[in-house]
């Protein structure tokens, strides 16, 4: 029975990435890569904002007993995305970068948050 709910799990999660890069394209962000994934990290989305190369961490969180989506993105998780952002960037000429969150508490355009420079590969 555990695969059935991972495999929803799954699916949702897929579904708010799409939301999060159709919001993002609307907003003038081009997507380029969507599960960026290395050993010990992933990345959701990897868009560009202009000059800016930037990388977003989408997150569905329908329930909040565990303090939502936001408070999903621990610093661990943080340090993963940061991980993956430096293999990505390595070999590729410098460039600014930020990293965003796309938070959500369901799979509705109308509940969805943008945090831009959610955090830095600085902290």
């Amino acid at each position: 029975m555990r695969a059935k709910t991972d495999d929803t799990t799954t699916q949702r999660g897929r579904e708010a990435e799409t939301l999060a890069a159709r919001v993002l394209e609307r907003r003038g962000l081009r997507v380029l890569e969507r599960n960026f994934r290395i050993r010990g990290g992933e990345i959701d989305l990897i868009c560009r904002d202009g000059s800016t190369l930037v990388f977003v961490e989408v997150r569905l969180r329908s329930r909040s007993d565990f303090g939502g989506a936001g408070a999903s993105i621990t610093p661990s998780k943080q340090r993963r995305i940061i991980l993956a952002a430096r293999h990505y960037l390595a070999g590729k000429p410098e460039c600014d970068c930020r990293f965003d969150c796309i938070l959500l508490d369901r799979l509705d355009e109308s509940h969805l948050e943008w945090i831009r420079h959610a955090f830095s590969a600085d902290a």
